[in-house]
């Protein structure tokens, strides 16, 4: 079983349609999974979330995708914008949003791929490359799935944590790590585990940019900061 896996769109819908031509060009999958944070923070919430259902995307849930259908839960979001992508949205796709889950599994027992936003517990929490012991016991426990694919955290990496895969897939509409290109990846199942393929595909940022100047979502001009800057201001002193 091939498996793509998408997460962190964040209304791009140039960077998602960069990323499904990518994966055609690669032999395409069984199954196309979008691991949350669909909308918020671009200019095609709606039409990002049709070419998800037109490609008979499996959903669940992002932390912004719940800020959206849930009044009060925006930390860290300017409501100003939740609400023009609610506007943009229409009740059909909240309802929509609402009825995603929170978490996909896929495989038998033994040799199981979970797909989560953040992490197995929360929406909310990343999962760091360098987590430690404590946060990854925390956070992953006792899940008993053999690999254990998310985003949230908009930095692509694989680790291996008492036996189990971790696989951040980055973000395919909002990069973050330093690198301009969207990211995702193909997860592909073999006898032994998940064989993991990252996939960088640029797009056309400065497109991107006019949509959200034009469009008319609130603070755009921050939007378009972050879009052009591609990394955590956290990370300025180690990516370049």
């Amino acid at each position: 079983m091939r498996i793509a896996i998408l997460s962190d769109i964040h209304g791009n819908l140039n960077g998602l349609d960069a990323c499904l031509a990518d994966l055609a060009a690669q032999g395409g999958a069984d199954l196309i999974v979008a691991a949350g944070d669909l909308c918020v923070d671009g200019p095609k919430p709606k039409k990002v979330l049709q070419r998800l259902e037109e490609v008979k995307a499996q959903c669940v849930r992002g932390n912004t995708d719940r800020y959206l259908c849930q009044t009060g839960e925006s930390v860290g979001e300017d409501e100003a914008q939740l609400d023009w992508t609610r506007r943009d949205l229409g009740e059909k796709y909240l309802d929509w949003l609402r009825a995603l889950p929170f978490s996909v599994r896929i495989g038998e027992a033994g040799n199981e791929l979970l797909v989560v936003h953040a992490n197995p517990i929360n929406d909310e929490e990343h999962l760091w490359p360098d987590a430690s012991d404590a946060d990854l016991e925390r956070l992953i426990g006792d899940e008993p799935a053999a690999a254990i694919a998310f985003g949230h955290l908009h930095v692509p990496y694989v680790r291996m944590w008492r036996g189990k895969m971790l696989v951040n897939v980055a973000s395919a509409g909002l990069p973050k790590d330093g690198d301009a290109r969207a990211s995702y990846a193909i997860l592909t199942e073999r006898s032994s585990g998940w064989q993991v393929k990252h996939r960088r595909v640029p797009f056309d940022v400065k497109k991107v940019a006019t949509q959200l100047a034009d469009c008319g979502i609130p603070g755009s001009a921050d939007l378009i900061a972050t879009l052009r800057r591609h990394r955590y201001k956290r990370l300025k002193g180690f990516v370049p």
